[in-house]
């Protein structure tokens, strides 16, 4: 079976206070539940809880990456939604 995968992801981070990412990204790395879930484009869709720790991802060639404290992804193969809240200062991380 053939199908078409995407290049990128389009990855939405929301938190109650703001849209704090919206980019075209080539990976994203979740603290799952029960561990780290990495996401490529064209992955399978995907509900998911999100526990505590580190949410990363590849913009261009640099990192990125926020410490959040759980939250959803909704998954899809060719974007990542993430409703989440941040731990500490929202200006301090990047």
């Amino acid at each position: 079976m053939s199908r078409n995968v995407p290049a990128s992801l389009a990855l939405k981070v929301i938190t109650p206070q703001r849209l704090l990412v919206e980019a075209e990204v080539t990976t994203v790395s979740l603290p799952g539940l029960d561990g780290e879930l990495g996401v490529l484009p064209g992955h399978r869709p995907l509900i998911t809880a999100l526990g505590r720790g580190s949410l990363s991802y590849r913009l261009d060639s640099r990192e990125e990456s926020w410490t959040i404290s759980g939250g959803h992804a909704e998954i899809r193969p060719e974007s990542v939604l993430i409703f989440t809240e941040l731990v500490g200062d929202e200006e301090s991380q990047t």
